[in-house]
């Protein structure tokens, strides 16, 4: 019989996940799977004698993803995950075609299949769906669970709009795959993925391509700022906003400014930043796979 983990907070889901926690084993346990339900504990690592799973199932959002594909790489394993969105944007899963319904999502991965896709790592550190640095890039760290619990995606928005008022240049030394530039930068996005906080900006991004999706934000005045950012997300192509499709990034800065990944607390500068071409294991529904 094939082994797995069913990770969850209880909490996730506006409760969702608590109350579905033995419904959702039962899927598992339908399609074969001797399955043990495990409360999530961020102090530990959740692979601790867990080492010979076939199957790590996590029930949260994208920095609870964050959380297991880190502890996991840790021990060296490379394990399926299955990943049941429960979180505020669940932009990964979105990008893996998983249902926001719990025992549906569970159903994707019961009786899917095995996919390679790709990942990021900083300094050491993965990510599966963005790195940022800049305006706004701290703004999920600072965003709190109830604001999210109660008005979702929108308590970012409220919540990036006070970054405004500290709004400044990162000066940068870039190498893009060899590529190297400098830049004065209000906000940079380096996507594996194509959303962030559940807003699509990286239009041609593939988490199966083997390439990073990069947008810097030229810092000019605040309204040509301004107006470029908004035209780029009604669709344009503002020449402030330069975009890349890359492998590795190495970027320097005379500011030691605060990153991101995956809506968490990221590396410290200089940057190396590389993309991992099918690094990651997941588990998709059988009709998704391409």
């Amino acid at each position: 019989m094939k082994r797995a983990v069913f990770l969850y907070n209880g909490q996730s889901g506006k409760g969702r996940i608590g109350r579905n926690v033995e419904p959702v084993c039962e899927v598992f346990r339908q399609a074969g799977y001797d399955i043990e339900p495990v409360p999530i504990d961020f102090g530990a690592n959740p692979f601790d004698g867990r080492e010979q799973i076939g199957l790590m199932v996590v029930a949260g959002g994208d920095g609870t993803v964050n959380f297991v594909v880190n502890a996991m790489k840790q021990k060296g394993l490379d394990i399926p995950l299955g990943i049941i969105p429960a979180g505020t944007a669940n932009d990964f899963a979105r990008a893996l075609g998983m249902s926001d319904k719990p025992l549906e999502a569970a159903r994707q991965i019961a009786f899917g299949c095995v996919d390679r896709v790709d990942c990021g790592r900083v300094n050491g550190q993965y990510f599966v769906n963005v790195l940022s640095f800049g305006i706004f890039t701290t703004t999920s760290q600072h965003t709190s669970n109830a604001s999210k619990h109660l008005i979702g995606k929108l308590a970012y928005l409220i919540e990036g709009m006070k970054e405004f008022r500290s709004m400044h240049a990162v000066p940068l030394e870039v190498v893009a795959d060899g590529e190297v530039f400098d830049l004065d930068s209000l906000i940079v996005l380096v996507f594996n993925g194509e959303t962030a906080g559940g807003f699509r900006l990286a239009r041609r991004a593939s988490v199966k391509d083997g390439l990073f999706d990069c947008l810097m934000l030229e810092k000019k005045n605040v309204v040509r700022s301004t107006e470029a950012m908004i035209r780029y997300l009604l669709g344009g192509a503002p020449r402030i906003i330069r975009q890349l499709q890359v492998r590795r990034l190495d970027i320097r800065s005379t500011l030691n400014e605060p990153t991101d990944v995956d809506g968490q607390k990221g590396a410290e500068f200089p940057l190396h930043i590389e993309c991992l071409p099918g690094g990651l294991q997941v588990m998709c529904e059988k009709e998704s796979r391409s």
